[in-house]
């Protein structure tokens, strides 16, 4: 190309990118009113070679665009053997973009396996607080394992000192099971009635996920370790099913837009590594992620494919109409075939099916009646017994199934199925409570009380507010149900109210 026609080119795409709106121009020398790391980062997903790093950039989170000026800024990523950064193994850079929130997910590879590294993120003339990531075990590897259980942080009903205490647990991994926010609440904070705002819009949720970002202590656990995160209802709506809100007050329509920006939201603050979709309101957040040979982790969703809960939902006396329909399902068709050829063909020691609504069966009524919840899996018995079936085929007593959503912990053991009591045991479920969801919460249910005769299958329930750290090996699992007193004012210590051991191969579930 001659010199002349080069420049006169070149003179063109400068007038064309002036007329451009500021918010398509990419600056590699952005100016922040603040700084823009706010919300801190967080990695996840991990793989022997690399990670997901997350971060987005929103000087000033409550305002509109997260007080971003519009352009798309460049944002400089590290990633290092050491916390000071003087030996960098990977670098580079990422546009982020308003339409994504101003989000940052870099996905790094070409790390060595097995080992810890440093990230941090830099923009401008600023430079984020330093996370600490861990790649996994080589396939093939049986490499122990020490990670966390959590679910369910409500920003107004308690104070994050369990995740306080989290993030000083040594921890290779954290598995969080959904509920990270609360579509119900208030703009600022404040306490207020149960229903006194909820979020709809894109912008709503992306404010009431900065509000939850902000907190140090979710910050620091996340900085960490790696996370592997899935979600339950109140990143949309409260008990929602598919299409269908809790309160059948939307039409389909207005039910799918609000999940189009309830789940773009969600991945706009989560360091997760998903398939891409048509449209956010069918996001696939379905996953695996292999420690080594020791355990493949099933990231699973329970709220997207289901059909709605039966006989009007809430607790009901069984059977009720279409309570026992054999086709109902949790999963979906192809989420329950994905599972089944999924631990079929898995050779991993462990199988561990990271999920949201507890599996097991409680019945707190006493006497012959039956008294089930229609939101967990107790509402669609059939669903149920395919799962259980699936185990029992697939990877019997092999299998650990965590559960989240009912901000109560209990250690239960899982039969073949539950219509007859001679069923045998194939897999254990371990039950973690909220990180402040509840309040205080109590030592035990008052109905888990009266009516702990009827459940022989739950050997363990308490009430109270923390989470669980699990110690995995090849012939051995552990389980230490980590609980605070309190949540409603700082301060509250931290204890092992109780352990469990479950054995490679061997049915059934003891105290440690």
């Amino acid at each position: 190309m001659k010199r002349r026609r080069f420049l006169a080119d070149l003179s063109r795409y400068a007038i064309i990118c002036a007329g451009l709106p500021n918010d398509w121009r990419v600056t590699s020398r952005p100016r922040f009113i603040d700084d823009p790391f706010t919300l801190g980062v967080a990695s996840g997903d991990p793989t022997p070679t690399g990670a997901v790093l997350w971060t987005r950039l929103a000087p000033r989170p409550f305002e509109p665009e997260g007080g971003m000026p519009g352009a798309r800024p460049t944002v400089a990523w590290e990633v290092a053997e050491d916390e000071g950064f003087t030996k960098i193994v990977k670098r580079g850079r990422y546009t982020a973009a308003p339409e994504l929130g101003y989000s940052v997910h870099v996905e790094v590879d070409g790390l060595e396996s097995d080992r810890w590294y440093a990230y941090r993120f830099l923009s401008g003339d600023a430079v984020s607080q330093v996370g600490r990531v861990r790649t996994t075990p080589a396939a093939g590897a049986l490499t122990d394992l020490r990670f966390g259980v959590a679910s369910c942080q409500n920003y107004e009903q308690g104070l994050f000192t369990a995740l306080d205490h989290l993030s000083r647990e040594r921890l290779d991994l954290v598995t969080h099971l959904g509920d990270y926010i609360y579509e119900y609440g208030t703009r600022d904070g404040a306490v207020r009635p149960h229903h006194g705002f909820e979020v709809r819009s894109l912008d709503d949720y992306r404010r009431r996920y900065s509000q939850y970002k902000m907190d140090p202590a979710l910050q620091a656990a996340h900085r960490m370790c790696p996370w592997l995160v899935t979600w339950d209802d109140h990143e949309v709506d409260n008990n929602y099913v598919g299409a269908f809100g809790e309160n059948r007050m939307e039409s389909e329509e207005q039910m799918l837009a609000r999940r189009a920006a309830a789940y773009q939201a969600w991945w706009e603050h989560q360091p997760v590594r998903v398939p891409r979709a048509r449209s956010w309101a069918d996001l696939d957040i379905r996953r695996t992620t292999d420690w080594g040979a020791l355990a493949r982790f099933w990231m699973m969703d329970t709220r997207q494919y289901r059909d709605d809960q039966a006989c009007a939902d809430g607790s009901q006396v069984v059977p009720c109409g279409d309570w026992a329909n054999p086709a109902r399902s949790v999963l979906g068709a192809q989420q329950e075939k994905w599972i089944d050829e999924g631990l079929a063909a898995s050779r991993s020691r462990w199988q561990v099916l990271a999920q949201q609504i507890m599996l097991a069966p409680f019945d707190p009524r006493l006497g012959p009646e039956t008294l089930a919840a229609m939101d967990p899996w107790s509402g669609y018995p059939a669903a149920r017994e395919r799962l259980l079936g699936t185990i029992a085929e697939r990877a019997p007593n092999r299998t650990v199934v965590l559960t989240g959503d009912i901000h109560s912990n209990f250690v239960n053991e899982l039969r073949s199925g539950f219509d007859r009591p001679d069923r045998p045991v194939v897999a254990a479920e371990l039950v973690g409570t909220s990180l402040a969801s509840g309040g205080d919460g109590e030592d035990a249910w008052r109905q888990f009380t009266n009516a702990a005769g009827e459940n022989p299958h739950v050997k363990w329930h308490s009430a109270r507010r923390g989470y669980i750290t699990c110690d995995v090996s090849g012939s051995e699992w552990r389980a230490d149900y980590r609980e605070v007193p309190y949540v409603t004012r700082p301060g509250a210590p931290v204890e092992t109210r109780t352990s469990w051991r479950i054995e490679h191969g061997r049915a059934g579930i003891s105290r440690a």
